[in-house]
């Protein structure tokens, strides 16, 4: 076989070999027993495993040479190496290749060479075994001298894989205990507390500040020791999570009071994510238990305080609205005005009572805070005897908050009192209805009177209530604002973006 037709280059072939770590490596017993027994069943003096590196061929073990390495320029081996099946020579002195080799020429000199390659699996010739003798040996090998090589050339193939599995292994080891040391230590020096289980949930790791933390033994609550630390309302409520995240694979996390050395119980945060493999399956959970304590406390006393003045804010409510009914007992031609400043500030006041901070015993009992309940809750007053709303709220709802709540109240309560004055709600058979739209980046809200009075045209003049409206929808929401006057009555229609009535929503969102 030439050069060229090699399936292999040199530069990838000489990489193979050196893959293997082998070269200049100290004698070993299994190699040189192989070629004490090549030499002995092939009758040769000299029998070598012989490897072909860059400029120099090596020999893993020798028998017959002294040497454990030789010029390139000299070695048959390297001519074996393009052979396919290795490489006999009855007599060197006859053969072009060899006859002017310094080891061949003169008496004494080598006469006789049979080797066998040592391929990779990737079909790399990386050397051979081989045996050489000083005299001529026209008959060459007998075929049990040429199974005997095939079959030791296999075997230091077969040497040099395990060697290369086991140097493979012994670094894999190497790396997972200075990952595992480097792991430990980056997990010591967190504030978390971090634990790690099998993926049956088996906890078979703590660090070193969960055994700070709680003042426990090492290893005490491996296993399913760790629930105990728990506080025992929270205990079936901390399993049932963990068994539930080890069902689904879904992210753990949970509040519970963790037990610390002294015997305080103090709220942790525990939170566990599942590691897969390629496969999807789950190898680990990691998780954290982070102290949050302090900062339960901070946010119940963020919440006292938020209660109490929204508590005062009430009250001034209820200051205001009692001292214009006073004043209108003193000025009875007022008491037109006084009454309706009165329902604008009571109006002003359910929105504020619906969105504030609430305890568990103030919380109001009108459900949660929608557009819709909060509406709801507005248009009590305009019932019918039956006790049914006139007005119709359909639609789609949305997430409602405090920023939103006055100017939808002011708006609201004009239209609904303009509408039980003048419009709709002023005869019996009236109603409203007000429909609400989400339109992607829009929430579009139409408020529709039927069965009021007639209509013949536009009002001449704009009122306060209509002013007001356009400045809570403008000027607070950021929206458009349109009347239409139909025969049938007047219809509304507020055109808002869509973050308008939620705006803390769209900022965590943003954020």
């Amino acid at each position: 076989m030439t050069a060229a037709a090699l399936p292999w280059n040199e530069a990838d072939r000489l990489s193979a070999l050196r893959a293997y770590g082998i070269l200049d490596t100290e004698p070993e017993q299994a190699f040189d027993d192989i070629v004490h027994l090549a030499g002995r069943i092939c009758d040769a003096p000299i029998a070598v495993v012989n490897l072909i590196d860059d400029g120099r061929q090596w020999f893993k073990a020798e028998t017959g040479l002294g040497v454990r390495e030789t010029p390139l320029d000299t070695s048959f081996c390297a001519h074996a190496l393009l052979q396919e099946d290795g490489m006999v020579v009855p007599d060197a002195t006859q053969d072009p290749r060899f006859e002017c080799n310094p080891l061949v020429a003169g008496e004494g000199g080598l006469r006789f060479y049979a080797g066998r390659l040592l391929k990779s699996a990737d079909g790399y010739a990386l050397g051979t075994l081989c045996v050489l003798d000083t005299r001529v040996r026209p008959e060459g090998l007998t075929p049990l001298q040429t199974e005997t090589l095939d079959v030791l050339a296999r075997q230091v193939m077969a040497q040099l894989e395990l060697r290369r599995a086991i140097r493979e292994r012994e670094e894999g080891v190497q790396a997972l205990a200075s990952s595992e040391g480097q792991f430990r230590a980056i997990a010591d020096s967190m504030p978390q507390m971090v634990w790690s289980t099998r993926p049956d949930g088996f906890h078979d790791y703590y660090n070193a500040r969960w055994y700070e933390f709680t003042g426990v033994p090492a290893g005490s609550t491996d296993g399913e020791g760790w629930n105990d630390m728990f506080h025992p309302d929270d205990q079936e409520r901390a399993w049932a999570a963990w068994r539930h995240s080890l069902d689904t694979g879904d992210l753990y996390e949970i509040e519970y009071r963790l037990r610390r050395h002294d015997g305080v119980y103090r709220w942790t945060l525990g939170r566990a994510t599942p590691i897969r493999n390629e496969q999807g399956e789950i190898t680990r959970w990691f998780g954290t238990c982070t102290d949050i304590e302090d900062l339960k406390r901070s946010e119940a006393g963020k919440d006292l305080l938020s209660q109490e003045l929204s508590h005062r804010i009430k009250n001034i409510f209820a200051v205001v609205s009692a001292l214009i009914a006073l004043s209108a007992r003193e000025h009875p031609e007022a008491r037109s005005f006084a009454a309706s400043v009165r329902n604008r500030i009571n109006a002003l006041a359910r929105a504020h009572e619906f969105v504030r901070p609430h305890s568990e015993v103030s919380q109001p009992l009108i459900g949660d805070t929608t557009l819709h309940t909060f509406l709801a809750s507005l248009f009590k007053p305009y019932a019918d005897d039956a006790g049914r709303s006139r007005v119709v709220i359909e639609g789609d709802d949305a997430t409602f908050d405090d920023q939103a709540a006055t100017s939808v109240a002011l708006l609201f309560h004009e239209l609904a009192t303009n509408a039980a004055k003048y419009g709709a709600l002023s005869t019996v058979e009236g109603s409203v209805l007000l429909r609400t739209r989400n339109a992607g980046d829009r929430f579009i809200l139409t408020w529709t009177e039927r069965g009021g009075p007639a209509l013949t045209g536009t009002p001449s003049r704009q009122g306060f209530g209509s002013a007001l409206s356009a400045l809570s929808v403008e000027g607070q929401l950021g929206g458009r604002l349109e009347r239409r006057w139909e025969t049938g009555g007047l219809i509304l229609e507020a055109d808002l973006p869509a973050t308008a009535l939620s705006r803390r929503r769209a900022a965590l969102k943003k954020g």
